[in-house]
Order: C-alpha cells, then structure tokens, then sequence
C-alpha cells in the first residue's frame, strides 16, 4: 500500500480514535453470523432445508424493511440512543431466535422470531459511515479523506462475511451452530453498546427544529440518490445469485463444505480491493468508478456461467472478488455525496437494505433455479443483474454534491486528537 494511501488511514484513525473501528467492526460481526448460520441452525434443528431457506429470508427482510426505518430514527434523535436500545433488543432477539431454533418451534413461530431479529439489527455498518464521514468533513477532510473513510468501512463489512461464516463454522464443529449465535448475541450487546456510548456517538439531532419537524418538512432527495439504489439492489442480486450458484457448484461436485472457503476467498480479494480504493486519483471521479466497477461485474462474473470444477470456480471467485467491494464502496460515497444532510443516516442504511434486500430475496429464487437447470442457470441470473447495474449506471448523470458546512462548535482540525474525536 503507497505511503500517501497509508497516511490516508492514520488520518481517519487519528479523527475518530482506535477503538471506534474496533467496536464498530466486532458489533457488525453478528449480522454476517446470523445472515449465514441461519440456513445451517434451522435445517439443523429441523431437519429441513426449506424451512432453514424460508427463516433466513425472513430474517434478512426483516433487516432490509427495518433498516431505513433505524436510519431517519438515528438522524431524528442521535445515533447514541438508537443504537443502545436497538443493541440490547438485538441480542434478546437473536437469543429468542436460536433458543425456539433449538426447541424446534413450528416454522410459523421461527419465522416470527426471525423477523425480529433482523428488523433489530442496529445497522452498525451503514451508521458508522453516516457517523464518520461528516465528523471528517467537519474536521477539514475533503472528498479524498471521505473515500477512504468508506474504503475502510467496507472492507470491514468483508472481513464480517468472511469471519462470520467462519465463526459459525467452527461452532459447528465444536458441536451446533447455536453457539455462534450465542456469541452473537453477546457480541451486539458489548460491542453495539461500544459503538453507541462512543464519544463520537454524540452527534447532534439532524432534523430541523421547531415546524420544520412537521410532515413534510424532510428536504427531498434527488433523482441520483435513487439512481444508486436501484444500481446497489442489482449487485445485490449478482451476489445472491453467485451465492447460490456457488453453493449448488460445490455440491455438484460432491464438495459442500468448500463452499463457505469459496466464499471466503471471495471475500478476502474484495477486503483487498476495497483498501487500494483509497489510493484512486480524485480525477478518476465516482461516476466513472462507478461506470467501470459494474462493467468489470458483468465481464468478470460470465466465466463462472461455465466453471465446471473446483479450481476453476476458486480461479474465477478469486477475480471476481475485486469487482465486490468497489461497487459498495463508491455506491455508498455517491449517496453521501448527494443525501442532504438531515437525512444521511436513513440514505445510508437505505443503500445497505436495497444491497441486502436483493440478495436476500434472489438467494431463494436462484436456489429453485439453481436445483432445476444446475449452477451455471443461477450464475447466468447473476451476470444479467450485473449487465443491468451497468446500465443503470450508464444512464446516470452527474449533480453537483451536497455538503454541509463544517459544524462551528468544533474544535479546530489541528487540535483532534484520537481520545477527542467527538462531532
């Protein structure tokens, strides 16, 4: 990594303190473990594969329908009181949620307690982006600075996926999927409550004061702001359908439980990615970015159309991989570039619902397609949602950003230091 690229990072670091990204990163660990145990706890305790497929679906819709909802509460009330309370109902929920697993409740009550527990998820990762980019910018970061706070973000979001299904691979092992989900539920307590009590956890209320909270009052979004989400709800759909292509390939071949390394491997090459993000020209703007990471989506994911052994299927993943992590990173910067202001803790936990909402739903059309016409049928969805992301992309247009001005009751940049990084 450049040296100027490294300085970028320590600045971030230096702005926020080290413990922010730690407990922002650990408390975002358990939804990857609930996202991806979830299938294996319920056809665990239920003996059925199905019914572990309908749970986790509900479980990621009640994330993906929540998620805007804890967004426009952060931006209303704060960050510190949301996440607090929503951290602590987290963990009781998923604490339900695998205890009526374990009981073998009837798949109504499990997809009842599902919905809980995703709809409680605290949305660390999409609030954390909401809370650093602005603390940056009101500190004297410019465009570069607020990229590679996102680079840092999303790379985080990679190592979770990757470690998540690692953590519930090991409970496994030692002996059921359920104890990962109990540290789950105790690492969203602890590190949710970090994340919230964090002196930069006291941000100030964003909705205007006054009748200016009345119905109606909230600023509008712009059409671009749209525009994305439609484009992150497509990667959300490649990545479903690779997920399950993924999985069917690997049980095809007789080797089930290589696919959680595949996914792995994937993911590793996106944390990759998503870090050398940060050392882009500010020439090289987001809309280009954005124009080249789905063009490189949609070529790079054709191949696995027609991987037909292990090793091809590692060869292509580990390519494809590098196209994940750019597309989220500049998704995510184009929708802070343009939310206005009031409003950027919903905008951000929006963009993460449209990515999770697409993967989750299409993870279970592509399994039926998947099991009828064979993996290559689930890849080949795939590459056609990439194919329609780039054309989302092509038709957007370029709108002057939306910052708000450096907050006045700062101290000045020169006296931040890590223990007094408070917005």
């Amino acid at each position: 990594m450049a040296r100027g690229t490294r300085d970028a990072y320590r600045t971030v670091i230096g702005m926020t303190g080290v413990l922010l990204p730690v407990v922002s990163f650990l408390g975002r660990l358990p939804v990857a473990v609930i996202q991806f145990g979830s299938v294996l706890l319920v056809t665990e305790t239920s003996g059925s594969l199905a019914t572990g497929g309908v749970v986790a679906c509900a479980l990621a819709l009640g994330q993906v329908g929540a998620g805007p909802f804890t967004g426009r509460l952060a931006d209303r009330h704060g960050q510190r009181a949301v996440v607090l309370v929503l951290s602590l109902v987290n963990a009781a929920a998923i604490a339900a949620y695998t205890a009526g697993a374990v009981a073998d409740l009837p798949t109504p009550a499990l997809v009842a307690l599902g919905v809980l527990a995703g709809a409680t998820v605290p949305g660390i990762g999409p609030l954390a982006r909401a809370r650093v980019v602005p603390l940056v910018r009101a500190r004297g970061g410019d465009d570069r600075l607020a990229g590679t706070v996102l680079s840092l973000e999303s790379t985080m979001d990679e190592l979770s996926f990757v470690l998540g299904p690692a953590l519930v691979g090991l409970a496994s092992v030692a002996g059921h999927p359920a104890y990962a989900f109990g540290a789950a539920a105790l690492l969203v307590a602890v590190c949710g409550t970090g994340f919230a009590l964090h002196p930069t956890g006291r941000t100030a209320r964003r909705s205007p004061r006054g009748p200016a909270r009345a119905r109606g009052a909230r600023p509008p979004l712009p059409r671009s702001v749209y525009v994305v989400r439609v484009g992150l709800l497509f990667l959300g759909v490649l990545l479903g359908a690779c997920g399950a292509g993924i999985t069917a390939l690997t049980e095809e071949l007789g080797q089930p439980g290589q696919a959680g390394l595949v996914y792995a491997a994937m993911g590793v090459m996106s944390a990759v990615a998503g870090l050398s993000m940060a050392a882009l020209p500010d020439r090289f703007g987001l809309l280009a970015r954005w124009r080249v990471a789905t063009a490189a989506a949609a070529l790079l994911s054709l191949p696995l159309v027609w991987a037909d052994s292990l090793a091809a299927l590692y060869g292509v993943v580990t390519f494809f991989g590098a196209v994940y992590a750019p597309n989220l990173i500049t998704g995510f910067a184009l929708t802070e570039r343009r939310m206005p202001p009031q409003r950027l803790a919903e905008g951000m936990t929006f963009a993460a619902s449209a990515f999770v909402g697409g993967q989750a739903v299409t993870l279970a059309v592509a399994g039926r397609l998947a099991e009828a016409h064979g993996a290559g049928a689930a890849f080949a969805l795939g590459s056609a949602a990439a194919a329609a992301a780039f054309a989302v992309a092509l038709i957007a247009r370029h709108e002057p950003p939306r910052h708000e001005p450096p907050r006045q009751d700062l101290p000045p940049r020169a006296s931040v230091t890590p223990d007094a990084a408070t917005p």
